[in-house]
């Protein structure tokens, strides 16, 4: 009858060497996958945020307004820089800890804070149409288009940036633009052809 035998110590060793170097083979790269999916992850929230307002401001046929803000606490303020943002009725400053409720100011209707799924690390900077100057929200009318009292000053456009740059020497970007009927869209600005479907609007 044939004995069975177990691996031997060095059989052993040998293996774990070997899965030692594959992982650490593996291990920038997992970085990297991990630093963009947190991005893009940011940037979804975001585009997110921006497609609850267009819809809730379609099913009440009311203005509805998108906003970055500081955080979600008493003291938040509208900012151009943060990934946190808020839906509600009316400007959400210095009330973003509210819960959401369409009978008290400033009647949230839903919100999230930075970092929630994404990079609290990241760089936000969201701009107005002119592209020169800082946008804080905007506003969506009952038919889902940006509503005309401030279209001029509604933030068009949302870039999402790593921290650091990746493995491959660049920063990694997720840009969510707004269209002027209203749609979100993330998009990647490296993209340079113009017929690629990740590319942004010129």
């Amino acid at each position: 009858m044939k004995k069975h035998r177990g691996f031997s110590m060095i059989e052993v060793m040998v293996t774990i060497a070997i899965i030692g170097i594959l992982m650490a083979a593996a291990m920038p790269s997992v970085g990297d996958w991990l630093r963009k999916a947190r991005i893009r992850n940011t940037a979804e929230s975001i585009q997110n945020g921006l497609q609850q307002a267009r819809m809730e401001a379609v099913r009440r046929n009311r203005p509805v307004m998108f906003s970055l803000v500081t955080d979600l606490s008493s003291s938040c303020a509208l900012s151009s820089a943060s990934a946190s943002w808020v839906v509600s009725v009316a400007a959400p400053a210095g009330k973003c800890d509210a819960r959401p409720d369409l009978a008290v100011a400033p009647q949230l209707v839903a919100k999230a804070a930075v970092g929630d799924g994404g990079s609290a690390s990241a760089t936000v900077k969201a701009v107005q149409s002119d592209g020169s100057t800082a946008g804080t929200s905007v506003t969506f009318n009952g038919m889902g288009g940006l509503a005309q009292s401030s279209a001029a000053t509604a933030i068009r456009r949302i870039d999402v940036t790593s921290p650091t740059k990746g493995d491959d020497g660049t920063y990694f970007v997720r840009r969510v633009e707004i269209s002027s009927g209203g749609v979100g869209r993330m998009c990647d600005p490296n993209v340079a052809d113009p017929k690629d479907s990740r590319a942004c609007n010129p």
